[in-house]
């Protein structure tokens, strides 16, 4: 039992993986981290994220590069090429990255592997799709995240900032793999291999797809302060200059919770709150009166109140803060990194299977990590190399 993944629900798929950056690898990993066997495919200088704050082994290829196995080859030469070949005629599903056009020219199209192997799932990871006005543009996560609306539905027009991490990256990679997923199941009624597309645009604009319908359904357009208002979120500063998030949704009981927990007459007796209606209405008044509230006492003294009157509530961690958190440590969310080349813990796959998770992760590959036991089982099987 491959206990880095999940108790291999994916045990005994077979994946060759030729992806940069993020999108291709994200698909990758969360393949990995269900159990299959993926081997990433490189060029003999190793996919650029590698060197993205210097070095060879930068913690943002950490991140979507666990669970896998590397192999640096030199596609335009011979002796790779049938290495390569050799891989996707034992593969179960290829994933590549490239811009529309590349595959080909590299020998790794759709056509020519599933000329090798018919049961191939082929999943091709793009900007914008392989046709249209847009082929020739490149994309990244930011041009996704704007030309799709998700920025518009989330950042302040008025002082508008990128959000942390590559979110449309990332997400396009997981629809990929949920893309996958679906094929596989496809083929075990089929018997063949099919082609699994996803562009960012398409990704992005399905995740931002709430406001889409209610773009359909009122015929206005959304804004990043439409969600908040309807939600009844909150952020709020505290005495000690910590951050907090009240949820208090469409529930009255939590508004009336909320009132138990400040205990202020005042507000209490404040006509434009008392329906959800109105707290919708005067949304930034209301911000304005709790804000003020919360800045007279410590985050400690907050949480403890509203725990006590059942309002949903958050500090906004850091990081570092999430680390110990008691209900993350309760579900073992940081696991150790089997053979670390770098960080020595990471953040485990979220689901689990009949109540059992991975306890730990493979560090991802160095460099042609594991190209020589490759070749050597290559050379001598003619088949899929084990992993040891």
């Amino acid at each position: 039992m491959h206990k880095t993944g999940l108790t291999g629900v994916l045990s005994g798929i077979r994946v060759v993986e030729q992806g940069t950056f993020i999108t291709g690898p994200c698909a990758g990993m969360m393949l990995a981290d269900l159990g299959a066997d993926v081997i990433k495919i490189e060029s003999p200088g190793g996919d650029p994220y590698r060197s993205y704050q210097g070095g060879q082994y930068s913690p943002h290829f950490q991140a979507y590069n666990r669970n896998k196995r590397s192999v640096a080859l030199d596609m335009k030469g011979e002796r790779d090429r049938r290495l390569f070949d050799s891989l996707i005629g034992e593969a179960d599903v290829f994933i590549q990255n490239f811009r529309p056009g590349t595959a080909e020219r590299l020998g790794a199209g759709v056509e020519r592997l599933q000329q090798i192997n018919s049961r191939l799932v082929y999943c091709s990871i793009s900007g914008f799709g392989r046709s249209g006005p847009y082929l020739e543009r490149p994309s990244y996560d930011s041009v996704a995240q704007a030309l799709s609306g998700f920025l518009s539905v989330v950042v302040d027009a008025d002082k508008p900032r990128f959000l942390g991490p590559a979110l449309a990256d990332a997400i396009t990679g997981i629809y990929a793999a949920y893309g996958v997923l679906g094929a596989l199941i496809q083929r075990a009624r089929t018997g063949e291999g099919t082609l699994v597309e996803v562009s960012m645009l398409e990704a992005m604009t399905h995740f931002a797809v709430e406001p889409f319908a209610a773009f359909f359904a009122l015929g206005t357009v959304p804004t990043s302060s439409d969600r908040p208002r309807l939600a009844q979120a909150y952020i709020l500063r505290t005495r000690d200059e910590r951050l907090i998030v009240l949820h208090l949704s469409s529930l009255e009981k939590f508004w009336t919770g909320l009132l138990s927990a400040i205990n202020d007459p005042q507000l209490s007796a404040d006509e434009r709150f008392s329906t959800r209606v109105g707290r919708i209405e005067h949304y930034e008044a209301l911000t304005a009166e709790l804000g003020a509230r919360f800045a007279r006492r410590e985050l400690a003294h907050w949480t403890e109140r509203l725990s006590r009157h059942d309002v949903p509530h958050a500090p906004i961690n850091g990081v570092d803060q999430v680390v110990d958190d008691p209900q993350v440590l309760h579900l073992g969310l940081m696991v150790p990194v089997e053979n670390p080349h770098g960080g020595a813990q990471a953040v485990r796959p979220p689901v689990q299977f009949g109540g059992r998770r991975a306890e730990c992760v493979q560090a991802a590959p160095v460099l042609d990590e594991h190209g020589e036991q490759i070749r050597q089982a290559l050379a001598r099987e003619q088949s899929w190399p084990a992993r040891t």
